[in-house]
């Protein structure tokens, strides 16, 4: 008598029982937008917060204080555990007040000293000559190496 099918056509009840199968994959696009849009807005912020306090400095004609044009100061242990200041070698005792000496004619002990040891030198010498800087106020010491070539 009527038009609903309901459960005497049969197909509605196959439909109303049977499922889609579930979909166990991970949709990545929509995580991946969102990491791009935050990693472009934190490579525009991250510099605007580094400015710091901004300071309208006076303008004069003084020159700069760069040490570009010192040479720096070097210390060098060769394979024998002798020591050289820059080029010319040097007694252990000798090298504090040489170095005090040099630093005093620059302008103070704010200078940076390299310390060069070869790779078979004994581990205790070029930790003399670093001790004896350091106890001497030296605070500005740096160990030179060369760059690592392929692997």
């Amino acid at each position: 008598m009527g038009i609903g099918g309901g459960a005497s056509t049969g197909v509605f009840g196959k439909r109303r029982h049977r499922r889609a199968a579930v979909m166990s994959e991970i949709n990545v696009t929509p995580m991946v937008d969102v990491m791009l849009v935050l990693l472009i807005i934190f490579m525009v912020s991250a510099p605007l917060l580094t400015v710091g306090v901004p300071i309208d400095l006076p303008q004069t004609q003084a020159s700069s204080l760069d040490q570009a044009d010192k040479e720096p100061l070097a210390i060098s242990v060769n394979t024998k555990g002798q020591v050289f200041l820059q080029n010319s070698e040097i007694k252990l005792d000798e090298l504090v007040p040489k170095l005090k000496a040099i630093t005093e004619a620059r302008g103070g002990n704010d200078e940076r000293i390299y310390v060069r040891g070869d790779k078979s030198v004994d581990y205790g010498t070029v930790m003399k000559v670093m001790g004896r800087l350091s106890a001497a106020g030296f605070r500005k010491v740096a160990l030179v190496t060369e760059v690592e070539q392929g692997s």
